[in-house]
């Protein structure tokens, strides 16, 4: 793929620390590739201490890595142009919590560059549009977990970059934070925004990412579209029947009432007997859902096939 529609390559990105001591070395990210195509949404998955936020913080020129290379818009990392081009969230900021929000802002946007007039209404603006209109005047120290991570969604965006970085931004916000967040996020993509993000909380992946990639012990071990990674064939039935007893159908019992039984079949064949052998024993099916894989689905398949390699 051509440099110029990359906004994030990366080529054999290895880093190790050393033991408790000094003593050996654990490496954490292994030989790591990516491509993060401008204008996406990609999302950068795996369980805790699969080597995410270290992958970060290389792709960013905050850690050195022992071997591999990074470019950003086919820049280094560390080169001030490319600096300028992206926004950043940490997984857990520090603010100075004495500043009340537009302080905060206002602070950050001198050091991003932005003067004066323009200054100030950048502020306001970010300050609305991540739902913190009427807080300006409000110190830090008064906002709740999600506002502060709004805040720190504010300062990341605020300077109009073209690559926003978030690592775990949905972390400690609850479901109403999550959309807002999410909304956020393709807003930025559909005004041309590339945005990589770090998660664990696979549904808010499934939902917006155009691309994913799942770390395991620091070593890539899947990436691709969600269209690519999960299949899009129907892997099971889950059938809603009444009026007949769990033990005279051959399947799955995934739940029972007084009124109702959910069991699962695993393809059309064996749905066309159970729906046979509700009738003949009196009973009614009530519904049939097709199931598909989800994003959750192949994740897990994939992290306990490596698990049980390793």
């Amino acid at each position: 793929m051509g440099e110029n529609t990359l906004a994030i390559e990366i080529r054999g990105l290895t880093k190790a620390f050393r033991g408790h001591l000094g003593i050996g070395r654990t490496t954490v990210v292994k030989g790591l590739d990516l491509e993060v195509r401008r204008g996406e949404v990609f999302g950068l998955l795996g369980p805790n201490g699969a080597g995410k936020t270290t992958s970060i913080k290389m792709m960013l020129g905050l850690l050195r890595p022992d071997s591999g290379s990074v470019k950003l818009f086919g820049r280094s990392p560390r080169d001030p142009q490319a600096r300028a081009m992206i926004g950043f969230l940490p997984e857990n900021p520090y603010f100075y919590d004495y500043l009340t929000a537009s302080e905060f802002l206002d602070f950050y946007g001198r050091l991003q560059g932005l003067a004066g007039a323009n200054r100030r209404r950048r502020v306001n603006e970010t300050l609305r549009r991540v739902g913190l209109a009427g807080h300006e005047n409000v110190a830090l120290r008064k906002f709740s977990k999600g506002m502060i991570q709004r805040v720190g969604l504010a300062q990341a965006i605020q300077h109009s970059p073209e690559l926003v970085v978030l690592d775990e931004p949905m972390s400690g916000l609850d479901p109403v934070g999550r959309r807002e967040v999410r909304d956020l996020i393709l807003n930025l993509r559909d005004g041309g925004t590339t945005v990589c993000f770090s998660s664990h909380i696979l549904q808010d992946a499934e939902m917006i990412c155009d691309r994913v990639a799942i770390l395991k012990q620091g070593t890539r071990i899947a990436a691709g579209s969600l269209n690519e990674l999960i299949e899009p064939t129907v892997r099971w039935f889950e059938v809603s029947v009444r009026g007949v007893q769990a033990d005279l159908l051959q399947a799955e019992v995934v739940s029972e009432s007084a009124d109702a039984l959910l069991v699962r079949v695993t393809d059309a064949e064996h749905l066309a007997r159970l729906i046979e052998a509700v009738k003949v024993h009196g009973g009614d099916v009530v519904s049939v859902w097709p199931r598909k894989d989800s994003l959750e689905d192949f994740f897990l398949r994939q992290v306990r096939e490596v698990r049980d390699v390793s």
